[in-house]
């Protein structure tokens, strides 16, 4: 196990800047998960951390070792593709100890790790089938296997469960998780699903435009996001934006006070969780509803305002709803989030 620590870190393609001057400390032991939309350098920045990409600037350091300037074998990482980039002819015995037979790893050695990778992964009773005759998620269950038997300070996944089905992915994310825990090694995670950010990370990176927009516990960010762009992506379904005034500290939506926030003052942002509106009879937002979704246990409520903006209601599943039916909808003050002209988060 080691720290993983980015300073000043910069990569351009030419004249594209494509990570701009990232800082960051990811503690022992710790899973952190890079997450943002596709094309944000997210996926980059691993790979200047396993040495696939060369930085234009700054350091990189694993266990307070410069590493910037080693190849990728003299790193300590090992990386889990989004592809399982499995051989074909070779079966799961032989996938996982590949790489060790080619470091000239002695072979008794090889069996011993090869052995507990296939228990730890529940692989040992598949160890003489070829790729072909796995599963998906038992494909990807070999590709975590071969970065186990490496024991590399650094694990690196690179979008590992894209490929699977919604199922799998679930049961796949339990099970890096389970793994995590297990073997308390440190984990750098990338991923465009904040689902799997919220549910597998310590801590979570979250990137724009490649740059850093925010950094901190997944209840940290659902919580307190630190702009619009945190607070839209961090949550499912997506938080909710509304135009509203603040006067003397009252913020204001359609002439009823909200809540309440000292920083604020002129036109701003209120930022309200699908999860926190509730039905009322006269709430401060009224309007029809446009679309109603129910998923069983429970239902999303799509209503329109007045003024045309949209809502969007997580309610429980016992709820129904006709298009065009009129709805009103109420929020507590404690679950408002206020936002400036600049999309930043104005303080309570």
């Amino acid at each position: 196990m080691a720290t993983l620590e980015l300073k000043g870190v910069k990569k351009s393609f030419g004249a594209v800047n494509v990570i701009h001057d990232m800082t960051l400390e990811v503690r022992d032991g710790e899973l952190i998960v890079f997450v943002g939309p596709s094309g944000c350098g997210k996926s980059t920045m691993l790979r200047m951390i396993a040495g696939l990409e060369t930085l234009t600037q700054g350091q990189i350091s694993i266990g307070g070792k410069r590493v910037d300037h080693l190849p990728p074998t003299d790193r300590g990482i090992a990386m889990v593709f989004q592809s399982y980039a499995l051989y074909p002819h070779k079966d799961v015995r032989g996938n996982l100890g590949f790489a060790l037979k080619h470091a000239g790893v002695d072979k008794k050695e090889i069996e011993e790790r090869v052995n507990n990778a296939s228990e730890i992964l529940g692989l040992s009773d598949l160890m003489t089938r070829k790729p072909r005759e796995l599963s998906g998620g038992q494909r990807q269950r070999v590709a975590i296997g071969r970065a186990i038997v490496r024991e590399p300070d650094v694990f690196l996944f690179d979008e590992p469960l894209s490929n699977l089905d919604a199922a799998l992915r679930v049961h796949m994310r339990v099970e890096i998780l389970k793994l995590h825990q297990r073997l308390g090694n440190t984990m750098v995670y990338v991923t465009h699903d904040q689902v799997e950010a919220m549910t597998l990370a310590d801590r979570i990176v979250v990137f724009k435009d490649g740059q850093v927009e925010q950094v901190g516990t997944p209840l940290e960010l659902y919580r307190k996001p630190a702009n619009k762009f945190v607070a839209g992506f961090i949550g499912s379904p997506a938080m909710n934006f509304v135009n509203a005034n603040a006067v003397d500290s009252a913020v204001m939506v359609a002439g009823t006070k909200l809540c309440s926030s000292k920083s604020a003052a002129g036109e701003v942002t209120l930022g309200v969780r699908p999860e926190h509106l509730i039905l009322t009879e006269d709430g401060p937002f009224s309007g029809v509803v446009s679309v109603f979704e129910h998923l069983g246990g429970e239902a999303f409520l799509h209503m329109t305002l007045p003024d045309g903006q949209l809502l969007v209601a997580k309610l429980d599943g016992e709820n129904s709803f006709s298009t065009g039916q009129p709805c009103s909808l109420g929020i507590r003050p404690e679950h408002c989030h206020v936002f400036n002209k600049e999309g930043y988060r104005i303080a309570e």
